[in-house]
């Protein structure tokens, strides 16, 4: 009888969810037949780029997973979306592949909560959001879904607002003092508040993946870009193959510098090799200890900076297609 309780309380917890160690995602899309979704973890919860198959419009994906995770679905029109993972879950996405910002997804009470609030946020014009979101962010001191909030809405954003990303990562730390994350946005805005728009760049030393030494004189262009990236980000690799682009039609002009998350640097010369990216890369395998992170407040990837001749931020984590349009109407 012992064994037999066991076994309908197995398939008890496997009809809610998914086994103990499994994340599940599954989903189905209008208004899309064939094709893929790419999946990657901004926060290290998976190793490199995954992809999900989409057959008539339906799909899904397991993976292993024993801590709570922030995922990344990237759809065909480069769109993302965040998904909240945890062990044991199963969350499902409903939707329109023409209408993404409509998109359900459901499983979970942090993706519920993220569903609720971008849905709100729709109805909303630009300038009521931040103020609608640091509203969430206070009310949701334990959630994952802040942390992300307070990163998407007043770090990567094309105006970011250090001042309140302080206040509210102070407030966040309050109730998750041993929180690994929060920890780390403290330590970046600590330098952030007097690099925003129109502050001058520090100074640096580096060495990139040829051995060459590196410093902020490096970028002489008219123009320049200081970008991060991996090869698990498609994101940030997308940013990189349209600033070989603007790099081939502008040369000199425009000033490159990359700094690469990846674990091993033989990962990332070998993505360079292959995709003959000729400028600076700095990889040195620290990851998100590499101290260029905080001499230029990056706290994600992508993230990117671009800097006039004299060395003066003009912005800061603008989108790919804003990046380019801003440098063709700088270098015309």
């Amino acid at each position: 009888m012992k064994n037999l309780a066991y076994i309908l309380l197995a398939l008890m917890m496997v009809a809610c969810g998914t086994e103990s160690g499994k994340f599940r995602l599954e989903g189905r899309l209008r208004n899309i037949n064939q094709g893929e979704f790419w999946v990657y973890s901004p926060d290290g919860g998976m190793v490199g780029i995954d992809t999900i198959p989409v057959r008539n419009g339906r799909f899904s994906y397991e993976m292993e997973l024993y801590d709570k995770t922030l995922l990344m679905i990237v759809f065909p029109n480069y769109s993302e979306q965040p998904v909240f993972a945890e062990s044991g879950a199963k969350v499902t996405i409903k939707g329109d592949a023409t209408h993404m910002k409509e998109m359900i997804i459901e499983g979970t009470s942090d993706n519920e909560d993220m569903t609720m609030l971008r849905m709100e946020l729709n109805d909303l014009t630009p300038p009521d959001i931040p103020e609608v979101v640091s509203k969430f962010i206070k009310d949701n001191r334990d959630s994952p879904v802040s942390i992300y909030l307070l990163q998407r809405y007043f770090l990567q954003a094309a105006n970011p607002d250090y001042r309140q990303a302080r206040i509210l990562t102070e407030m966040l730390l309050e109730e998750n003092p041993e929180n690994g994350q929060l920890l780390k946005l403290k330590k970046q805005l600590k330098g952030l508040e007097s690099s925003g728009v129109k502050s001058l760049i520090p100074k640096f030393t580096a060495t990139d993946t040829q051995g060459r030494k590196i410093t902020e004189k490096t970028l002489n262009g008219k123009v320049n870009v200081v970008t991060t990236w991996a090869t698990w980000s498609y994101a940030s690799t997308n940013m990189q193959q349209r600033l070989k682009q603007l790099k081939q039609k502008y040369g000199s002009q425009l000033g490159v510098m990359s700094i690469n998350l990846d674990a091993h640097p033989d990962i990332c010369r070998r993505y360079i090799a292959r995709d003959s990216l000729k400028w600076s890369t700095v990889c040195d395998g620290r990851m998100w200890e590499t101290p260029l992170l905080q001499k230029f407040g990056f706290g994600d990837v992508p993230a990117n900076v671009l800097i006039d001749q004299k060395g003066r931020v003009l912005s800061r984590n603008l989108s790919p297609q804003h990046m380019e349009e801003r440098i063709n109407k700088l270098l015309k």
